[in-house]
């Protein structure tokens, strides 16, 4: 087993963490958007569809500078939030989990939305003639269903989070201990001299998180299908 540095376990613990707190974060309202693009309709509701996949066509990097523009000290949004609670999202891992949630956000929507379109809307008219209310038939009957799908969009995103570079070092930077994640080192590894064997082993690492989030998911998702008679 290779030893790891100091900096390079701080880079990889802080790479899960963010990866977590960012699909944890995200999971809520992508949830409510997907919701809402597969059973409603309403007036912008292509505009909606297309802003929340910009993401997805856009480079990393033009997202992590609207960030940067929208929420660095000098932004309207964040120069509000430091004045108005002294928070400070820039260059900081809090900067570097909001860009990660950015770009994440709508692998999350994607994947449920499909949960959501394939789910038979008879179930929930039928809950409702009997009476249930709108939260309860969505936490009882809706939420089981489809939880599969939101379990497949937040681990796919936990992996596509593991992976994140271009946004965050654009609006985080590439601080060590601070907000150098795992692309990060591997990026700073393979600019110094020497630096090879480090960057090959912090990939390594990265590959291992990804494959097995990925296999351990597919097994849950599996369980919750046969729980559920999906």
């Amino acid at each position: 087993m290779p030893d790891f540095t100091q900096a390079e376990l701080a880079a990889i613990g802080l790479s899960l963490r963010i990866a977590l707190t960012a699909v944890a974060a995200a999971l809520p309202p992508a949830i409510l958007v997907a919701w809402l693009l597969a059973r409603r309709d309403f007036p912008g509701k292509a505009l909606l569809d297309a802003a929340v996949h910009l993401p997805l066509v856009l480079p990393p990097v033009v997202v992590g500078y609207a960030l940067l523009l929208l929420l660095g000290v000098r932004g309207p949004l964040g120069a509000w939030l430091e004045a108005q609670f002294g928070i400070r999202l820039v260059f900081t891992a809090a900067g570097a989990t909001v860009a990660t949630a950015v770009m994440v956000f709508p692998l999350l929507v994607r994947a449920i939305r499909i949960s959501v379109e394939a789910l038979d809307p008879g179930l929930d008219e039928a809950a409702r003639t009997l009476g249930a209310g709108a939260l309860d038939r969505f936490f009882t009957i809706s939420l089981p269903l489809i939880a599969p799908g939101i379990l497949a969009g937040a681990v796919i995103a936990f992996a596509a989070s593991l992976g994140e570079f271009g946004a965050v070092i654009t609006f985080a930077s590439n601080v060590p201990g601070e907000t150098q994640t795992l692309p990060l080192a591997i990026y700073a590894a393979t600019q110094s001299p020497g630096g090879d064997a480090t960057a090959a082993k912090l990939a390594a690492v990265s590959l291992a998180l990804a494959l097995g989030g990925l296999v351990l998911a597919e097994a849950i998702a599996k369980h919750m299908r046969k729980r559920f008679g999906r």
